[in-house]
């Protein structure tokens, strides 16, 4: 009997703290929150306070999305009680993780998962960036994402706070791969995934547009956030 409620107390924190913790969703580029609804559905389903976030991504420059976005999300009140928020990001929506945190740093901020990250900017951008027809599609932000050492990604220095990388190795655009170096996703090349800083980097088969939709994406992503790393943690 003493066993038994010596294990209840072990398990009572962390039923508790999953209870009290919430995920903000931040989709990429010229996409919504609906590209992010399988992952929000699977974060819901496993216990975590979830909202995904809309913004429009097209419209401002990186500093004016990050502030506006991320300041209205962690204002809302289903996280009022949350002891930890996590953030579940793909493509230019970690960049605006690292922009903010940069400037307002949160003792609730939690684990941080980015997909497909343009830590260190795409090669894409400075080919093609200086093109019209990018420049409407894309927006002030989508100007900002370079592989230059004055570009955004790569003025924000190292992130403070517990990330896991997920970069995909796998690209159906081949027209963008070609002006990419190394492997890619389509968009980003694997090695400019990575920040000084993170905890764990993992590359995946999965193309860019895709990342967040992927069966083991999602999964390692969970696996992230609730145990601070990819690896599956044994069981005995």
């Amino acid at each position: 009997m003493r066993f038994i409620i010596s294990i209840a107390i072990f398990l009572l924190p962390s039923l508790t703290m999953s209870a009290a913790e919430g995920v903000i969703l931040l989709h990429g580029l010229c996409r919504s929150s609906a590209s992010m609804d399988k992952m929000a559905t699977a974060l819901t389903a496993s216990g975590f306070i979830v909202a995904n976030v809309d913004y429009p991504s097209r419209t401002r420059n990186i500093a004016a999305l990050s502030t506006a976005a991320i300041t209205t999300a962690l204002n809302r009140p289903e996280f009022q009680d949350c002891t930890q928020i996590h953030f579940v990001t793909h493509s230019l929506g970690g960049i605006l993780v690292r922009a903010y945190f940069k400037n307002h740093p949160s003792t609730r901020l939690g684990r941080v998962v980015m997909l497909g990250p343009p830590n260190q900017g795409s090669e894409v951008v400075d080919k093609l960036g200086s093109w019209r027809i990018f420049k409407l599609l894309n927006g002030p932000a989508g100007d900002e994402l370079g592989t230059a050492l004055e570009a955004t990604p790569n003025t924000l220095g190292p992130v403070d706070f517990e990330l896991g990388v997920i970069a995909g190795d796998r690209s159906i655009n081949w027209i963008n791969s070609l002006l990419i170096k190394g492997a890619d996703d389509g968009k980003v090349a694997v090695e400019r995934t990575k920040v000084a800083g993170m905890k764990e980097h993992l590359i995946l088969h999965v193309t860019h547009p895709y990342l967040m939709k992927n069966r083991k994406v999602i999964e390692s992503t969970l696996r992230f956030l609730k145990n601070g790393s990819f690896t599956p943690s044994l069981t005995i």
